[in-house]
């Protein structure tokens, strides 16, 4: 089984969200939250705020956490094609500056704000659901019921 720290940028502001948008090397778009692993060495709530620039051209505070994620993809979904756990920190983050962009020789296309009643009709990330749960009821354990895949909700 392959494993993954990662910390993820839930970005909410008058009633949107700011999202971004994966595209896959076949041209499948996917939208998450941006964020992404946790460098070696690197502090989680370090690593928010650069994921979080690299990805839209954001710059950002980190507000609070949110909470902690952890589930396991089966590997039948999984992109290695093997069983792979994900650890993820989200963090509520204010944006204060720069300029939303694709990001530079990444697998980010576009990033938007997203009215959060939209949500519902894009292809998106668990990670979007959970943070935006997170988010809503801040939960005193920092913890989120497990979510149920399918559909428009990917791994």
């Amino acid at each position: 089984m392959s494993f993954r720290l990662a910390a993820y940028a839930v970005c909410v502001t008058d009633g949107r969200v700011l999202l971004a948008c994966h595209r896959s090397r076949d041209g499948e778009s996917t939208w998450t939250l941006p964020g992404g692993r946790v460098e070696h060495g690197e502090d989680p709530f370090d690593a928010v705020t650069r994921e979080l620039t690299e990805e839209t051209g954001c710059h950002g505070i980190v507000e609070r956490l949110l909470g902690v994620d952890s589930r396991v993809i089966p590997a039948a979904v999984a992109r290695a094609g093997a069983e792979h756990q994900n650890v993820g920190i989200f963090y509520g983050v204010r944006i204060i500056g720069g300029e939303l962009r694709p990001e530079p020789n990444g697998e980010t296309a576009e990033s938007v704000w997203t009215p959060i009643p939209d949500v519902t009709h894009l292809r998106r990330s668990s990670l979007v659901d959970i943070g935006l749960t997170l988010a809503r009821t801040l939960p005193a354990t920092g913890h989120v019921a497990p979510m149920e895949v399918g559909g428009l909700i990917q791994h």
